[in-house]
């Protein structure tokens, strides 16, 4: 009696079942939606005692099971290589991603076809496969026109799991420059109550070229899906554009990589990192988690009367919380635990 479990997070992961005191689960738990990229999982309530006005840290860590396939963004891709690409070359291909971690999350990748191309996995800075397409035997474009090509990702799960894209290569004739960029990378800074709508960067790239070999269009290469929904990318200009609303709080950085290629086989490819900055759009949350409703007049001065949570979504500056009582009343303000006061 007066035991209870409070969720300090917007949904009510767990309960406390009356009659035998197990914490059980009050809703399904997905770990991929509640902790995006993150490798150790843990979910946290406080247990309440309101008799003893006391709270207790509850720290639950949720473990991976293979319920997810790697997918590509894009089922089908069509690569234009000229035939005088020589023997070598790479292509960056677009990666799989998998939500789940460890050894059910991406593990390798395996390319189909013919033998005129062959598959590359490199590793980048933070660990993860970039597959890139190899050629390995000159193109002759009147031998044939199209090559299809199918990339195939599997996960380390048992039974694995397996996700498909196909690859159509059309041969093409000489291309002598390739799009460069203005920069290697692109950082843009904007606040979270941008507008949506707002251009926040344009990217631009260049190509010596004239006619169909010297006109860019603009791609995303690679991009989170939370991402995917939050900007937009016109192909021919290179804006960037707010697709949604920003929430410091959801989301501090995005980072987006964007190609340019020509009207032929050639590309070149740039990073764009867009840091969200904190606006200070949260107010301080005050919530009463056990209170008394009377108190005798002779209960001895440090008699705890209301066990309170407070709490702002804001960060730094923004959410440093500071709680203080009126002067003149019998009461002081003590700091209990976390974010708890009594």
């Amino acid at each position: 009696r007066g035991v209870r479990i409070v969720s300090e997070g917007s949904m009510e992961h767990f309960a406390l079942h009356e009659k035998t005191g197990h914490l059980v689960t009050a809703a399904r738990i997905d770990r991929e939606q509640l902790c995006e990229e993150v490798q150790h999982c843990v979910l946290r309530c406080a247990l309440i005692v309101e008799g003893q006005m006391q709270v207790y840290g509850i720290q639950v860590e949720i473990t991976d099971i293979n319920d997810n396939a790697p997918s590509f963004r894009q089922a089908e891709k069509e690569l234009r290589m000229s035939e005088m690409t020589a023997p070598g070359s790479r292509f960056p291909l677009s990666e799989a991603h998998d939500p789940d971690s460890g050894r059910n999350s991406l593990q390798s990748y395996e390319l189909s076809g013919d033998e005129h191309f062959s598959l590359a996995v490199q590793t980048g800075p933070g660990g993860d496969q970039r597959p890139e397409l190899v050629l390995a035997k000159a193109l002759d474009r009147e031998e044939a026109a199209f090559h299809e090509l199918v990339l195939r990702a599997s996960d380390g799960g048992d039974p694995a799991r397996t996700g498909t894209a196909r690859i159509r290569v059309t041969v093409l004739d000489a291309n002598d420059n390739a799009p460069v960029f203005s920069q290697a990378e692109y950082t843009v800074r904007v606040p979270e109550d941008v507008p949506v709508g707002s251009v926040l960067v344009t990217v631009t790239a260049t190509d010596a070229d004239e006619g169909l070999y010297g006109q860019v269009k603009y791609s995303i290469q690679k991009i989170t899906e939370k991402a995917s929904q939050t900007f937009q990318l016109d192909d021919n200009t290179g804006a960037i554009t707010l697709l949604q609303g920003l929430d410091f709080e959801d989301g501090a950085s995005y980072e987006l990589e964007v190609q340019a290629h020509d009207g032929g086989a050639l590309f070149d490819t740039t990073k764009v990192v867009v840091c969200v900055t904190d606006v200070n759009d949260n107010v301080p949350d005050i919530s009463m988690r056990s209170a008394l409703s009377e108190i005798s007049e002779d209960a001895p001065s440090g008699t705890v009367v209301a066990l309170l949570h407070v709490q702002d979504r804001d960060s730094g500056a923004n959410g440093e919380v500071r709680c203080s009582l009126d002067e003149g009343i019998p009461f002081r303000l003590e700091k209990s635990f976390e974010d708890y006061y009594r």
